[in-house]
């Protein structure tokens, strides 16, 4: 059983910085890690990902420069993920959800198998 949680949502000014952190447990060996997001009335999008393997990051263009994401797996048990976000626009708000994906590098949502519940971010201009 897999489990995903993500926390630290919340609402910023424009030019603001939030960390978001997603915490995995269950069968998650072998699982890369992805942030997407969904705004209202729009469909979800990628956002970042990260392959523990093979060290690769992607990111969406519009975030490049200011989003990162990182993890930490010194806890078997309890793996995290981070999206550290700065310099946070408006249009970054949305609800951010990580997932996971046994694919070897994917932005699409279909690839992600395991998906948690979000958390809202709220950009005020």
């Amino acid at each position: 059983q897999v489990q995903l949680v993500e926390t630290g949502g919340g609402l910023v000014q424009a030019g603001g910085s939030l960390r978001l952190s997603c915490a995995a447990s269950g069968r998650t060996f072998g699982y890369a890690t992805g942030w997407f997001r969904q705004a209202p009335g729009k469909e979800r999008e990628f956002v970042a990902a990260a392959w523990r393997s093979s060290g690769v990051t992607l990111y969406a263009e519009s975030v490049k420069g200011r989003f990162t994401i990182s993890r930490d797996d010194s806890d078997n048990a309890k793996n995290m993920v981070y999206l550290q976000m700065n310099s946070l626009k408006p249009e970054d708000t949305g609800v951010y959800f990580c997932a996971l994906t046994r694919s070897a590098s994917s932005r699409w949502a279909d690839d992600y198998e395991h998906w948690g519940q979000g958390t809202q971010v709220t950009v005020s201009s």
